[in-house]
């Protein structure tokens, strides 16, 4: 399929498909008019993509990781692919337990507030965001950035 179905079909831009393509994500066929032609492997491809980057992966890791899929099974990349995987699966983690803990926090704030009474727990409600900032330092901490 041409550029304009295969962006349509996977709710992207053509400019990002035109990104992956440049970044060596996607490599489409190109045709002797320089029309570009996505694949069934492409179509594999843009799958992997977007599912990796609804999970958190940036694009860097995804290109590692279909390189590393490109390359003959051996040991070396099975480590190397289980690394990344384990590295996210952690990052992850970390990021449901601060959100469990932003949605209590959210619901108390929410109770605090209720009828009115803000200014009278406003200073539980400051304490509150206090404890959520410090847990997501923690987790800048881990990942060295906050999102």
């Amino acid at each position: 399929m041409k550029i304009k179905q295969f962006t349509e079909k996977y709710r992207i831009s053509s400019d990002t498909a035109r990104y992956y393509e440049s970044e060596g994500l996607l490599a489409p066929v190109r045709l002797g008019n320089g029309y570009r032609v996505y694949d069934e492997r492409c179509e594999k491809t843009i799958k992997y993509i977007l599912v990796l980057k609804q999970v958190g992966f940036s694009l860097q890791e995804i290109k590692l990781l279909l390189t590393l899929e490109q390359l003959p099974v051996s040991q070396e990349c099975n480590i190397a692919s289980v690394s990344v995987f384990q590295h996210k699966i952690e990052e992850v983690e970390r990021k449901i337990q601060f959100y469990q803990s932003a949605l209590q926090a959210l619901r108390l704030t929410s109770d605090y507030m209720r009828d009115g009474k803000y200014a009278e727990n406003q200073t539980k409600i400051d304490e509150l965001v206090d404890e959520m900032y410090n847990s997501l330092v923690d987790i800048s901490d881990d990942t060295g950035r906050t999102e």
